[in-house]
């Protein structure tokens, strides 16, 4: 597996999650991510870009106390590396990855997911920018462009357009089946 963020990336996040206002989009996710909690017997979270853990603040809000929460995010070096849990969540994260590392960051997230993965995409520009000018969402696609992409690594098993903070798409996922030696 390669290199998931280039060091200048990575020093652009950690200024932009500066402002209260970036990597809020998992609070408003938390109730739906919940209901996954809820009907799939999770006892393990993984937040992969997990920012100022809002996800965590966003499940104790809903109820979801219970479990054992992993936050990786390359912007916070303190959490420490990406760990496996029953569930791993990628909120308002994929369209932020640098284009040409898309695909190690898709194997991270496979290996890392041992039974579920319920990821946010935002699909149009954010309303931040980098401090090189660039639009802070790298990846702006719509969902028939990302799904060969997670189909590569997971099994689509729920796909929905949202109007969560702007247009996009959440999918739950399963990890691809290992072939039986």
């Amino acid at each position: 597996m390669g290199n998931t963020i280039s060091e200048d990336y990575r020093r652009m996040q950690q200024e932009l999650h500066q402002n209260p206002e970036y990597g809020v989009a998992s609070l408003a996710f938390a109730p739906t991510v919940a209901e996954v909690i809820r009907q799939s017997d999770i006892r393990s979270v993984s937040d992969y870009g997990a920012g100022k853990k809002n996800l965590l603040k966003g499940l104790a809000q809903a109820g979801i106390t219970e479990l054992q929460y992993h936050p990786y995010d390359p912007a916070f070096p303190a959490y420490g590396e990406p760990k496996a849990a029953d569930l791993v969540c990628c909120i308002d994260v994929l369209e932020h990855i640098e284009p040409e590392l898309l695909d190690n960051v898709l194997q991270e997230l496979a290996r890392i997911t041992v039974n579920l993965g319920f990821f946010s995409i935002h699909q149009g520009p954010a309303g931040k920018v980098l401090s090189d000018g660039r639009n802070a969402h790298l990846i702006q696609q719509p969902s028939s462009w990302w799904l060969p992409r997670l189909s590569k690594y997971f099994e689509v098993v729920h796909l929905q357009s949202h109007q969560t903070m702007g247009h996009g798409i959440w999918v739950i996922v399963k990890p691809l089946a290992k072939p039986v030696a």
